[in-house]
């Protein structure tokens, strides 16, 4: 164990914690092998040497593999957590005290101590950005603006984060490149889908121990986030029932074999609610107020605001804790409704966020996003751009070589025949 500087700074709950997060650090990385691979070439080649690197992102074992190759590879980098109630204590304490990297993050910090450590963050004057949520970047762009001169660029890894960078970009205001690690196929199609999806019923059932056989589970919102839940809920024995604003997305649903209803419709039937859309207030009043007594909500998208808990607590005559990240809310009609993990993200709340294997190609992508960044320094535009093609598909060849799996080639035939426009029936 690396003894800590007593120059390093850090606001971690206890480093007394250290020993049982580098523990469930390793056993992590038994998961990670891509990472692992960019993690040993990093260390030679040193892409970050001299840079200094933020990341706003959920501290957890996962994430932890993402610091420490960012550092491998020469990063000055900080971290802080993007959510209050997903960070992991122990695995913070372990950054500090095994990798001497400066973490700022405890499980149930408040906003106000969320807002300062995004302060903390920019104060480091960081090069490179890793954001979750575009929060840092938000903060940089409304309040640092001195500071964007030193930056090379951003990378993003959820949904909502690219829906404010493009907010950002239509209003003139992302002046930098930022790269959307969150679209890449290897991300959204394996984290978005298979990840959210078994953690979002692992907390919910960590949280509440219900069966979810024969229960009337609703998925509000059929994004990868949404089809991978949807997919879950009904392999537990589920009746799913979805919710969509797009009609290609609810057409998609219904041939997917589920039933799908508006809310106002859903908001009786349902005996567990799960939203992940990224929007705000996708469950309002007139919702909560049609539920079935003891009705179960939660939340696994980035924000809580999905779920309109003032209006909720407005209209409730007590509000009590009846498990760890299990309030339950009774209310004036004479029902009640539980709200799991206070509205945030109930997989990162009440349970340990995606397994390790799905965000090895998550953050195979995030690291080789800054390289990208790096290696176009003064090249890219303004605004969004995406993982090349060859990157994501080689991040996918080495999570097959990795898992012993061999997919074929095309011949010299078949290449030649697929780029010719002479050859028909």
């Amino acid at each position: 164990m690396t003894a800590t500087s007593p120059r390093l700074k850090h606001e971690v709950k206890d480093l007394g914690l250290a020993a049982l997060g580098r523990q469930r650090i390793e056993w992590a990385g038994r998961e990670m092998p891509v990472l692992r691979q960019i993690r040993d070439r990093f260390a030679v080649e040193k892409p970050f040497a001299g840079l200094r690197l933020v990341a706003c992102a959920h501290i957890t074992t996962e994430t932890a593999h993402l610091a420490i190759a960012l550092k491998a590879g020469g990063a000055d980098a900080l971290l802080i957590a993007s959510n209050p109630l997903s960070t992991q204590d122990d695995v913070a304490a372990s950054l500090v005290a095994d990798h001497e990297i400066p973490v700022f993050a405890q499980k149930g910090e408040d906003n106000a101590t969320y807002n300062r450590h995004v302060q903390i963050a920019l104060d480091h004057r960081p090069n490179i950005i890793v954001d979750d949520g575009s929060d840092v970047v938000a903060a940089l762009i409304q309040h640092r603006q001195h500071q964007i001169a030193d930056l090379i660029g951003s990378t993003e890894e959820t949904t909502t984060g690219i829906v404010r960078l493009r907010a950002m970009f239509r209003e003139g205001v992302l002046t930098f490149p930022a790269v959307n690690v969150n679209d890449a196929d290897t991300k959204h199609f394996f984290d978005n889908r298979y990840g959210t999806g078994q953690s979002t019923l692992d907390g919910i059932i960590r949280a509440t121990n219900i069966l979810l056989a024969g229960k009337n589970v609703v998925v509000v919102g059929y994004g990868w986030c949404g089809k991978g839940t949807a997919l879950r809920a009904r392999g537990m024995g589920s009746n799913v029932i979805v919710t969509e604003i797009d009609p290609i997305k609810a057409i998609e649903a219904v041939m997917d074999g589920f039933r799908v209803l508006p809310m106002a419709k859903a908001a009786s039937e349902g005996d567990i609610f799960i939203t992940v859309t990224g929007n705000k207030h996708v469950i309002r009043g007139e919702h909560f107020d049609v539920m079935k007594d003891g009705a179960i909500v939660c939340n696994s998208g980035h924000f809580d605001l999905e779920l309109d808990l003032k209006y909720l607590a407005a209209q409730a005559k007590e509000v009590k804790d009846v498990r760890p990240f299990t309030e339950e809310y009774k209310l004036k009609n004479g029902k009640s409704v539980v709200v799991l993990g206070q509205g945030r993200l109930i997989n990162l709340a009440a349970a340990e966020g995606h397994p390790s294997a799905v965000m090895d190609m998550s953050f195979a992508n995030q690291a080789l996003a800054c390289e990208f960044l790096v290696k176009n320094k003064g090249k890219l535009e303004p605004g969004l751009h995406s993982i090349p093609l060859e990157v994501d598909q080689e991040i996918a060849r080495l999570k097959l070589e990795a898992i012993g799996i061999t997919i074929d080639s095309l011949t010299a035939d078949q290449i030649e025949y697929i780029n010719s426009w002479t050859s028909g029936t």
